[in-house]
C-alpha cells in the first residue's frame, strides 16, 4: 500500500494555498498555477527534490511570481502547507497495520519530516516505508520515485495500491501496474479501497 500524504492522510496543501491567495488578494489557483509552470525545473521542483536551500527556494519562488505579474510571500506559501490528519485515513492505516499489509508513505516535500509535523504525532510511525523526495532527490510523477518505493517495500508495482489526490502522479504508477485510487474524497477513497484490500477499514 502506499499512501501520498498531503491530500491524502492530511489535509491537501492546495487548500491552503487557496486560502493565502485569499488573504494576499492573488488570482484563483495562481501557486497552482505557478508550481505548474516548468513543472520539473522550477524552483518548487528543485525543492521537493533537496536542490534549494529554504532561503533560496523563498527568493527564486518570489522571482517566479512577479515574472508572471503577482507579488507573493514565499514564506507563507510554505507555512501553508500544513494541513490537519484525517481521521478516516488513519483509521484505514492502523486497520491495514493490523492485518499485516506492508504500508509506504510517497511524498513529495520540502525537508526530512518529523512525527511531531502537521499534527503526525503517531502517524508516521503506521509505515513501514517513508520515501521523501526532498531526501532521494527524485520526485512524484517520475517513474523512478515509485520504483524506489516498491523496492524498498519489498513488492512489485502490480501487487501495490497507490492513492494519491493529483492524477498526474497516479498516471505513471497505473502505467506501471499498480491500482490506483485517486483520493477526491477521504471517506469515498477509504471505501474504495476497501474493496481492494477486502476488510473494514473503519
Amino acid at each position: 500500500m502506499l499512501f501520498d500524504l498531503g491530500g491524502v492522510v492530511f489535509d491537501s496543501p492546495l487548500d491552503g494555498f487557496t486560502r493565502y491567495e485569499a488573504e494576499a488578494g492573488l488570482p484563483a489557483d495562481f501557486i497552482r498555477t505557478l508550481n505548474a509552470t516548468n513543472s520539473d525545473t522550477n524552483a518548487w521542483a528543485r525543492l521537493e527534490r533537496g536542490e534549494l536551500s529554504r532561503d533560496a527556494f523563498i527568493s527564486a519562488f518570489e522571482a517566479e511570481a512577479l515574472t508572471a505579474g503577482q507579488r507573493l510571500d514565499g514564506l507563507r506559501v510554505l507555512e501553508a502547507l500544513k494541513g490537519d490528519v484525517r481521521p478516516v485515513m488513519v483509521q484505514a492505516l492502523h486497520r491495514l497495520k493490523e492485518a499485516g499489509f506492508l504500508i509506504a508513505a510517497v511524498t513529495n516535500n520540502i525537508g526530512p519530516m518529523a512525527s511531531s509535523e502537521r499534527g503526525a504525532s503517531g502517524v508516521l510511525e503506521l509505515f513501514d516505508v517513508i520515501v521523501e523526495s526532498s531526501k532521494v532527490g527524485v520526485r512524484k510523477p517520475d517513474a523512478r520515485f515509485y520504483e524506489l518505493a516498491c523496492r524498498q517495500l519489498g513488492v512489485e508495482p502490480p501487487e501495490a495500491v497507490f492513492l494519491d489526490d493529483l492524477g498526474v502522479n497516479l498516471k505513471p504508477a497505473r502505467a506501471m501496474g499498480m491500482t490506483t485510487i485517486k483520493v477526491l474524497d477521504a471517506d469515498a477513497a477509504v471505501t474504495e479501497l476497501e474493496t481492494h484490500v477486502g476488510i473494514p477499514l473503519r
